[in-house]
């Protein structure tokens, strides 16, 4: 996600609100750089289940404190996937359907809109994700009180953001209250996966 996020500000990727001209031009010239990005999604995906899988497990094994949070975190990203997968496979038509447009058509706007829409429904399942993987692995003693908190309260910012999931998909500046949770996500990723591989 942070080699995503890099590239997407190398190549200067255009938000949700700028001009669809300016998005038009930008995915005609940058082909390469959105069939990364998409593939990097499909490597996500079975990374993102196959660890709140993992989690679940290590929460039963360790007595089950916490199952309801892990079952929680594990239903919410499954919805997550989906709503990923949903995002990639818009980028997809985007791209296709901006071929050697000369003007932004009008399937190519709805596929740039959808693919907005998409992207803001992700971040309120993300939210409950992170929650739920959070408070599972505190209660079943795999993480100490910080990483709690920090799952808690980035969370809450990405569902903060999920809610104005109509304003993001419109180009709204609301998208920026997520990214501290987006970085707090990264942050408990790399944090609970050391102890994890340690315990």
């Amino acid at each position: 996600m942070v080699i995503q996020n890099a590239m997407f500000g190398w190549a200067g990727a255009p938000g949700y609100g700028d001009p669809i001209k300016e998005v038009l031009a930008w995915h005609q010239q940058n082909r390469v750089v959105v069939a990364i990005a998409v593939g990097q999604e499909a490597l996500h995906l079975p990374l993102l289940l196959g660890f709140l899988s993992g989690l679940h497990g290590l929460v039963l094994r360790r007595g089950g404190a916490g199952a309801v949070w892990s079952r929680l975190a594990v239903a919410a990203g499954a919805t997550l996937s989906a709503a990923f997968a949903l995002y990639a496979v818009l980028w997809i038509g985007a791209v296709l359907s901006a071929g050697e447009l000369a003007e932004p058509s009008p399937v190519f706007e709805l596929a740039w809109q959808l693919h907005a829409a998409a992207f803001a429904l992700a971040l309120p399942a993300l939210g409950t994700t992170f929650i739920g993987a959070a408070l599972a692995a505190h209660a079943s003693g795999l993480t100490p009180p910080w990483q709690r908190l920090l799952g808690v309260a980035g969370g809450g910012l990405l569902l903060a953001a999920g809610a104005a999931s109509l304003a993001i998909a419109d180009g709204s500046a609301l998208l920026f209250v997520g990214l501290p949770g987006l970085a707090a996500w990264l942050v408990w990723l790399f944090a609970t996966g050391v102890r994890l591989v340690r315990a």
